[in-house]
């Protein structure tokens, strides 16, 4: 049950859930939203869950691209997606090199925490959504209602390889699927195991 005054919200890997993954992104012109995407975050925003990204981009800790470069593909990514009605109420982005600490870097859940208290967000209504075990164990790690794993991206290998790791989340194909189910209210019968 949501608590007065609070949102419910949606938070997303970007890599591999929202867009195709490719090594190291950092040019809007090989952003590639993948199929289905924008119809799924609609989906999700019409149903009043406030949407999130929260990415590591570790490219500009290892001196590939700059933070610059980033916004540059967020700002690409916003208005391909705004022209399908979708808004996202803030991207956090963790920069740093895997290696050297990181405030926010998943699987921290500190960005979860950081929407809650910045956006008065029910993290034990709010879902999350990636292609990696990091993505779920962020959710698990800031006790939302539940962590889902995409086929998209690395997704497919990641359930192939760590399927015990799974037993806690969902597993779908992608990002559509993903929203059908949060809409749904959790229908296991919709998970296309």
């Amino acid at each position: 049950m949501l608590k007065p005054n609070l949102h419910k919200a949606v938070f997303l890997d970007r890599d591999g859930t929202l867009i195709e993954e490719k090594n190291y992104l950092h040019k809007p012109e090989d952003v590639v939203i993948c199929p289905n995407a924008s119809e799924g975050l609609k989906k999700l925003q019409d149903a009043g869950f406030k949407l999130f990204i929260v990415t590591n981009q570790s490219g500009v800790g290892r001196g590939y691209f700059t933070l610059a470069d980033v916004d540059k593909v967020h700002a690409h990514l916003c208005e391909a997606l705004g022209k399908a009605g979708v808004r996202f109420e803030k991207i956090y982005i963790a920069p740093e090199h895997p290696d050297h600490p990181s405030r926010g870097r998943k699987p921290s859940p500190q960005f979860l925490f950081d929407a809650r208290d910045e956006f008065g967000i029910d993290l034990a209504e709010s879902y999350i959504i990636g292609d990696k075990v990091i993505d779920l164990e962020c959710g698990w790690n800031a006790g939302a209602k539940k962590s889902i794993l995409v086929r998209t991206g690395y997704g497919k290998t990641v359930e192939e390889k760590t399927p015990e790791v799974l037993a806690k989340a969902w597993v779908v194909d992608d990002l559509f699927a993903a929203a059908e189910m949060i809409v749904s209210h959790g229908d296991r019968t919709l998970i296309s195991r």
